[in-house]
């Protein structure tokens, strides 16, 4: 009696995994959702449109059709619902510039998890920094790639960002600050949706202009402000509320309990500190984005690392929160919030 081997299917889709990860990066950078929000397109002309040599267009295409991003019909391209919502750079809904930094930065660092799993030693542009630098320091110094950069961290944090703002019972408080506040997206969705809530973006110096750009567009200059400094070396802003969005996963454990001290420090009694990741679930076996966000914080930084919902709250009560929660926003993202 015979019996069928198992087949390798999930193996192969995994193992060259990158083939469809590189094709939908490529299609982002060189504008292909963007180009077909306008109209469908038919092959010549969108391979005109687009650049594409004539060798290469109808099977990049096609692959983009057969893996779910466009359609093809009467022998027109077209966007699905999902990419031209989400993929067209000319809509406020537009997520790609997690994608942008994924293709110009990621895709090239992940090469190297092999060593930096040997190693335990980052793999990014900040490799071969002297100890004691931030992994962020490398970034910050180029205008471009931090531009890039801020514009990733709100398209991974949007939808986040506008669970946030419907879910923490906002009306109990007045005032809160986003802290490593990037473009300053979670400021601005809460702001949008609570107009009683007066808010601070605190960054690093270089990120003001960025911040202050974002908020002109959404018509709230007169209720969130910038305020600049290290939060590892300056005190955070006194407010009711602070948020770290994708911020904790960056820092070793005692950076980890030291930042939600500090932020302890800052808020007003009764107020509430709100830390956002990709948290991992306690059992550690289904979040699996989660898991792979912690092997990106090895490849991206000197000691970070994703965590569990349990180990925040604990970290929370070390530093005296009186209550904790964990509460899932959308997709692998989950607040974990503490009570002053």
């Amino acid at each position: 009696m015979t019996t069928n081997p198992p087949s390798p299917e999930h193996i192969m889709q995994i193992g060259l995994g990158f083939w469809a990860s590189k094709t939908l990066l490529s299609a982002v950078e060189m504008g292909v959702f963007t180009e077909l929000a306008k109209k469908p397109e038919d092959l010549e002309t969108l391979r005109g449109r687009l650049g594409l040599h004539p060798r290469a267009a109808r099977d990049f295409l096609d692959t983009l059709a057969a893996l779910g991003f466009l359609q093809r019909a009467d022998g027109k391209y077209s966007n699905t619902p999902i990419t031209d919502f989400y993929l067209d750079k000319h809509k406020p809904s537009y997520i790609g510039g997690i994608l942008e930094m994924a293709n110009q930065r990621l895709y090239a660092h992940w090469s190297h998890l092999t060593e930096a799993l040997r190693t335990g030693r980052q793999q990014n542009e900040a490799k071969e920094a002297a100890d004691g630098e931030t992994p962020f320091e490398a970034l910050y110094a180029d205008p471009a790639r931090l531009r890039t950069f801020l514009a990733a961290m709100t398209g991974i944090s949007h939808g986040a960002n506008m669970a946030i703002a419907r879910k923490i019972p906002w009306s109990q408080y007045r005032t809160f600050a986003d802290v490593g506040t990037a473009q300053g997206d979670l400021a601005v969705q809460v702001a949008l949706a609570n107009p009683h809530l007066n808010g601070t973006g605190f960054d690093l110096a270089e990120v003001g202009p960025i911040f202050e750009e974002y908020v002109e567009q959404h018509g709230l200059n007169g209720r969130l402000r910038f305020v600049s400094g290290n939060f590892f070396e300056d005190p955070m802003p006194k407010v009711d509320v602070i948020t770290m969005g994708h911020i904790l996963h960056d820092w070793n454990l005692d950076e980890k309990k030291m930042l939600l001290n500090k932020a302890y420090e800052a808020v007003s009694p009764g107020g509430a500190v709100v830390a956002y990741d990709a948290v991992i679930d306690d059992d550690r076996s289904t979040n699996a984005f989660g898991l792979m966000m912690s092997l990106n914080m090895l490849v991206e930084t000197p000691g970070g690392f994703d965590y569990t919902g349990a180990d925040c709250m604990a970290w929370m009560k070390e530093v005296g929160f009186r209550e904790t929660r964990v509460e899932h926003l959308v997709g692998p993202d989950s607040m974990v919030v503490g009570i002053k």
